[in-house]
């Protein structure tokens, strides 16, 4: 099973007669950090090196492990299996533990809704856990299965911020796209079609800048102070650097996204607005066309042409007439060239 440092004697025993249930994907790192996968279906035999052990917490079972998880302190414990869905990350002289966001992954690759990897590593054992599938943590895999080498369990979650941060930047590059796209239509007045997801784009990048917002937060307020063990420290100054400059651009699309929504409506609004002044206009010119109508249909003794056999073409007349005098007076008035 794992070193004897990081689990309780008892909890040594159970896990070298059985594989550690909801175990996602396991490696063990050796001293030159070259990983190796190892095989989740079978018991994790004790040798050389340092683990990381990623658990499912969908499956009920792995929180007896990570439970017992003797190396971790209680809060560190509590964490792991905890539903909290806020970014966290705290320190002590044994252990560096916290919540990260992430991309989910459907079927299909990387999903609108966002996850949370819980996390708590030592010196000698990264522990993680997700409810869902994680963009970050499969891309990690992807590497460690090139053969890329992870000196030590903070190293690991350097390289597993980072594939956070270059997976948000490739999907606010798509957002981009898509932003591109609706910009050209709703220029060729194509309105209808881009509402929804122009609205889509800046509701993901509100999303996104929420979450960014605290981690960079919790990034630049997190400080490795002196005389503590320097395995568990972080490089937050690069991992700063580059959630601002991702978060800069998030806030772009967000700015960008609103204003081309303003555009959307404005447009709209002009299309209202034209249609009013077509329709103030027919009625306008119809307007003594029907007031012509309602005298001659009304029932009573006395009317011009009631007894003229020519009375209907006479009436039509002083329609049509009355029509055309009014259109006559718009044209002059410049009301029909607006």
């Amino acid at each position: 099973m794992l070193a004897i440092a990081t689990t309780s004697p008892g909890n040594l025993k159970e896990a070298q007669d059985k594989p550690l249930a909801g175990l996602v994907c396991a490696f063990r790192f050796h001293a030159d950090g070259a990983p190796e996968e190892l095989n989740v279906d079978r018991p994790i035999a004790d040798g050389e090196g340092w683990l990381w052990l990623h658990f499912n917490l969908a499956d009920a079972r792995s929180y007896h492990f990570l439970n017992t998880a003797s190396a971790l302190p209680p809060p560190a414990r509590a964490l792991l299996v905890s539903a909290d869905e806020h970014q966290q990350l705290h320190s002590s002289d044994l252990c560096l533990y916290g919540i990260l966001a992430d991309l989910i992954c459907g079927l299909d690759g990387i999903t609108e809704e966002i996850g949370f990897l819980h996390f708590a590593l030592s010196e000698t054992v990264f522990i993680s856990s997700r409810r869902h599938q994680l963009n970050a943590v499969d891309a990690t895999r992807k590497a460690l299965r090139r053969g890329v080498k992870v000196q030590a369990p903070s190293a690991l979650l350097e390289v597993i911020a980072g594939q956070m941060i270059e997976s948000l930047d490739r999907f606010a590059d798509g957002l981009a796209g898509q932003l591109d796209q609706a910009e050209e239509r709703i220029l060729a007045d194509e309105v209808h079609t881009d509402r929804k997801l122009v609205g889509s784009v800046r509701r993901m990048s509100v999303r996104l800048h929420r979450q960014l917002v605290t981690l960079r937060s919790l990034i630049h307020r997190f400080k490795h102070e002196e005389g503590a063990n320097p395995a568990l420290s972080l490089p937050t100054a690069k991992i700063g650097q580059r959630l601002d400059w991702l978060d800069t651009e998030i806030v772009e699309l967000r700015d960008r996204s609103r204003l081309l929504q303003e555009e959307i409506m404005l447009k709209d609004t002009e299309q209202t607005n034209r249609s009013l002044h077509v329709l103030a206009i027919v009625t306008t010119v119809f307007l003594p066309a029907s007031l012509v109508a309602g005298i001659f249909g009304m029932n009573v003794a006395g009317l011009p042409f009631a007894e003229d056999k020519s009375g209907f073409v006479w009436v039509m007349g002083l329609t049509v007439g009355a029509s055309a005098l009014v259109y006559w007076l718009l044209r002059r008035s410049g009301t029909l060239g607006r």
